[in-house]
This record gives C-alpha cells, sequence and structure tokens, in this order.
C-alpha cells in the first residue's frame, strides 16, 4: 500500500473530527456520571454525634475524645519512661569471655582484646595501669574467664602473677 498525500490528509482529518467530538462531549456533557439501572440512590443519613458514637461502639470501635486520647498518651508515656528507667538499674548488661593468653603476648595485646570484648573500656587504659604496678612481665599464658562486672584489680589478678 503506497501512502499518498491525500490519504494521509484524510486520515489526519478523520482524528482532527474525532478528538474535536470527544472534546465536545468532555465539555458540555453532564459533570456527574448517572447509573443506568434501575437503582435508586442510597438515602444519606444524618447522625447526630451521640448516634455516631452509639453506632461505632456497637461495631467495636472505641471514641476518645481529643482531651481523653491525649490524657491516655500521657499515661502510657509516663509508664514507658518508669519501666526504661527500671531497667536501666535492673538490667545492666555484662559481658563475658574467655580470653586466650599465649606466649609472646603483651599486656597491650591483652588490654585491646579486653576492649574488643567490652569487658573494658579502653585497652590502653589499662596496660597503663598494668605498667604502674609493675605487672606487665608478669603475664600468664592461659584461657581465662572475664567478663565486664569485674573491677580493674579483679581482672589484673586474675590475668596476671
Amino acid at each position: 500500500m503506497t501512502v499518498t498525500s491525500n490519504s494521509l490528509r484524510s486520515f489526519a482529518g478523520g482524528i482532527l473530527i474525532a478528538t474535536s467530538l470527544i472534546g465536545a462531549v468532555y465539555l458540555f456533557g453532564p459533570s456527574e456520571a448517572s447509573s443506568t439501572g434501575k437503582e435508586e440512590p442510597a438515602e444519606v443519613q444524618k447522625l447526630s454525634e451521640d448516634e455516631m458514637v452509639k453506632k461505632l461502639t456497637s461495631e467495636g470501635y472505641v471514641i476518645h475524645t481529643e482531651d481523653q486520647w491525649n490524657k491516655q498518651l500521657k499515661a502510657m508515656n509516663e509508664k514507658q519512661d518508669e519501666k526504661a528507667s527500671d531497667k536501666k538499674d535492673d538490667d545492666k548488661v555484662v559481658y563475658k569471655t574467655m580470653l586466650t593468653v599465649s606466649t609472646g603476648m603483651t599486656s597491650i595485646d591483652v588490654g585491646n582484646a579486653l576492649e574488643q570484648a567490652n569487658i573494658i573500656k579502653n585497652g590502653l587504659d589499662f596496660y597503663k595501669e598494668v605498667e604502674k604496678r609493675g605487672l606487665e612481665n608478669e603475664l600468664r599464658p592461659g584461657t581465662f574467664e572475664v567478663e565486664s562486672g569485674m573491677s580493674t584489680d579483679e581482672i589484673i589478678s586474675t590475668i596476671f602473677k
């Protein structure tokens, strides 16, 4: 099929007419859709506030005023704050580890290993304490159980001679 200028003009004219008809129906047609069936539209009931509350509560909903809701939220937040403060006091996390000291390890290595296991906060401070006590050469090879609840003195006495 060969496309000629006349057939192209005819096609363009058809598109222009179809677009014009659709635009006219859109602009000048009804503004709301209507049902074509014989159904009658449902009546809209105007309920009072009390009637709405009764209907919703009968269907299982809980209704609060804004003041009631805010009071309930405040009470709930206070309970959560109390639980959080109780938990901080009662439930401190204690880390335990089995520390293996091998021949050739230094007290700096031990301090770093204890810091990585969350037993102490700073490995360098641990090393300085060991050095201050003159125990850096008294490191015992072996496996030791230590935990974060232990004091620095207890940890040192466990690992060093």
